[in-house]
């Protein structure tokens, strides 16, 4: 059955609002750490954050079911290397907020999510790496170049820096295995929680070695913001809106966090990046603009040749699009 005109209208809609509140969330990770300015260690917060995020998203998102399409064959394999570059992702970013500030380190991290998400689509779904992705990589590297330069900021720092590319890297490598396992019949609403609170419990060895600061009040409220608020809800909002809109349109509002971390950055923190720092923070969310728009004329075709998320009362499943038969529509499709 086709859909209807209000169909059209609602689901999109609904989507779009609950993947931009859950891009908002996420933007306001690094702007929150410097805010409460505790002396907790970086990587400390992170397995915290992951522990405490991921158990609580557990708690409205995991069923029975859920669990058990984890163990798929073709998806038990992966799941070790979701829940590696999710530690990854969460402490290296971390960190880079720590040395060179909420709007670079969001800036190198998120410019490197388009480069290598596309070589992971490649590499796990034979994605084709069209000019956009191109014009992406050119972006990012030229961007990260005039980073490094001397003299490109106060607080540019090449470590942090670094590891905000590990960070975008990492995320970029989770976005397509999670597209992957999804087409291998695992769900989303499962995979995400377990991915988060193994990828805590694989950095909690951290918190024995640098605990220093963490039962202080202004840490414990930035811990329970992080997990609570930018992790629980914020994979809840997300899980719940991808499941309503395309590919395209899901990249396409991704933009929000980097800006809503860099606009924090200069409003409440004061950041101001040198003139060379700023022109490649912009390059490198340029590339991010140019692989989130969805190209013209390609609208309909990558929404069926692209796997879905069906929503079923708390958990996602992808299923794919059935074909179109002209002339005539098919008994109850």
């Amino acid at each position: 059955m086709r859909p209807t005109s209000d169909d059209n209208k609602r689901e999109p809609a609904g989507g779009v609002g609950l993947i931009a509140a859950a891009a908002v969330l996420w933007g306001t990770v690094a702007p929150a750490q410097l805010l409460a300015d505790t002396s907790v260690d970086p990587v400390t917060l992170g397995a915290c954050r992951m522990l405490l995020g991921g158990m609580a998203l557990g708690l409205f998102t995991v069923r029975v079911a859920g669990l058990r399409t984890l163990l798929l064959p073709g998806v038990r394999g992966w799941m070790p290397v979701s829940v590696a570059v999710t530690a990854s992702f969460q402490a290296c970013f971390l960190v880079a907020v720590d040395r060179c500030g909420a709007a670079l380190a969001t800036a190198a991290a998120f410019g490197t999510v388009p480069v290598v998400a596309g070589l992971s689509a490649r590499r796990l779904g034979g994605d084709r790496l069209g000019p956009r992705w191109a014009s992406a990589t050119a972006c990012a590297v030229v961007g990260l170049a005039l980073l490094l330069l001397p003299g490109a900021g106060a607080r540019v720092d090449a470590a942090g820096v670094a590891l905000g590319c590990v960070a975008g890297a990492s995320f970029g490598v989770y976005i397509a295995l999670t597209r992957r396992i999804a087409v291998l019949g695992a769900d989303p609403s499962a995979a995400a929680p377990v991915s988060v609170v193994c990828a805590g419990l694989l950095v909690s060895p951290w918190l024995a070695v640098r605990p220093d600061g963490l039962a202080r009040p202004e840490s414990l409220l930035l811990v329970g913001y992080l997990g609570l608020a930018t992790t629980a809800l914020g994979y809840l909002l997300f899980t719940k809106g991808v499941a309503r809109v395309s590919g395209a349109t899901a990249g396409t509002l991704s933009l929000i966090e980097p800006l809503v971390a860099a606009g924090l950055g200069v409003v409440l923190l004061g950041e101001r990046p040198g003139l060379l720092a700023a022109a490649g923070a912009a390059l490198l969310l340029g590339g991010l603009v140019v692989t989130s728009m969805p190209s013209r004329g390609r609208g309909e075709a990558e929404r069926r040749k692209e796997p879905r998320l069906r929503d079923d009362g708390g958990s996602c499943h992808a299923v794919q699009d059935r074909p179109v038969v002209t002339g005539r529509r098919s008994e109850g499709g």
